[in-house]
């Protein structure tokens, strides 16, 4: 089973995503500021993160470049998941490995489920996309 990592500050929304994906099979944690976050990826190992930009304590974006500096946080798949447009997201971004980048208002929750099975299909060639 896949496990995936819901790093949110709205809990509403985590607990949503959350119920989503664990109705279509993964184990699912979620984690409410980037620094949580950052200790549950540890603790938990996900397969992939959902990853809000803006949050309490440590911002997804530097909570992302904390991650990718360990070697236990450096192969897992991320998908930043905002409300914040392409053109407005920290340019950092985009050296920092990330598989999808998905504005919330943009994807039904059936849609970001689509990108999570997607992204940790068997059959998924590893492709960085920003779709």
């Amino acid at each position: 089973m896949h496990r995936v990592l819901i790093v949110e500050d709205e809990a509403p929304i985590a607990k949503m995503y959350q119920f989503k994906l664990e109705q279509n099979g993964y184990e699912v944690q979620c984690a409410y500021n980037g620094q949580a976050g950052l200790q549950a990826t540890k603790e938990f190992n996900p397969d992939l993160i959902l990853l809000d930009l803006k949050m309490p304590l440590m911002s997804g974006e530097v909570m992302l470049e904390k991650l990718r500096k360990q070697a236990w946080g450096s192969h897992i798949r991320v998908v930043i998941l905002t409300n914040i447009s392409r053109d407005e997201a920290p340019s950092s971004l985009r050296l920092l490995n990330v598989d999808r980048y998905v504005v919330k208002a943009h994807y039904t929750p059936l849609q970001v489920i689509g990108v999570v099975d997607e992204l940790l299909s068997p059959s998924f060639s590893g492709k960085k996309t920003a779709g």
